[in-house]
């Protein structure tokens, strides 16, 4: 792997895990010392994040971590929502009985993070789940792009789960989509996931998503 796309997976992996916020400031010579090369990876990597909108330029050249508007976040959201739909039916198609054997003992393990509202516990557990979905449908381009966009608004997400003690609810909708996955429910499964992955089931809970925005993350 070249220098400069581990560089580049190194900020993605910052800013998925809120290591960097939208808005804060990516510094290249820190980037440069750690990685113990020069500048020109470096500049490669941003740039290459730049053009996939995860960061954006200053007046003064440098680059911050992209901020969204309210309609730019809730509208990538709902892509995410969409492609995360699209795995999991292609997952339910694909996937071994012991993979989805490992997806149950990972949902079932993480039961007592979900009872304890462990955000940072959950977050990674979180993740894990969605990578054995991912893994199990077989399409890397598709689990790159999702990966893209959970970087992208990863901010919004882990403030809504703190913001709207989401972790139990989320450990219910786990729950449903692995029930689908065991019954090879292709249907179910996309139906479940879509609304595991939207911002807010209805409009009570969207709305409180929004009030209680920082709006520090949003674009002005």
């Amino acid at each position: 792997m070249k220098i400069s796309d581990q560089i580049r997976l190194r900020i993605e992996s910052a800013i998925s895990s809120g290591e960097l916020l939208p808005g804060d400031a990516i510094d290249d010579v820190a980037l440069a010392t750690q990685h113990k090369v020069s500048r020109t990876p470096v500049r490669e990597a941003l740039l290459q994040l730049q053009a996939q909108g995860i960061l954006s330029s200053t007046p003064r050249g440098g680059h911050i971590v992209s901020k969204m508007n309210l309609q730019q976040l809730l509208s990538l959201w709902e892509l995410l929502a969409e492609l995360e739909g699209v795995v999991v039916r292609l997952a339910c198609e694909r996937m071994t009985n012991d993979e989805i054997k490992a997806l149950v003992k990972q949902h079932r393990s993480s039961q007592k993070l979900a009872t304890k509202e462990d955000i940072d516990g959950w977050q990674e557990a979180n993740l894990k789940f969605h990578e054995i979905i991912y893994e199990g449908a077989r399409n890397s381009f598709l689990r790159q792009e999702v990966l893209r966009i959970r970087s992208r608004t990863g901010a919004y997400r882990r403030h809504a789960f703190g913001a709207l003690g989401r972790i139990k609810s989320s450990y219910e909708q786990h729950e449903k989509i692995v029930n689908a996955l065991e019954k090879r429910d292709a249907a179910a499964a996309f139906t479940c996931m879509t609304a595991h992955m939207r911002p807010g089931r209805d409009s009570k809970t969207l709305n409180d998503f929004i009030i209680s925005l920082p709006r520090e993350l949003l674009a002005g």
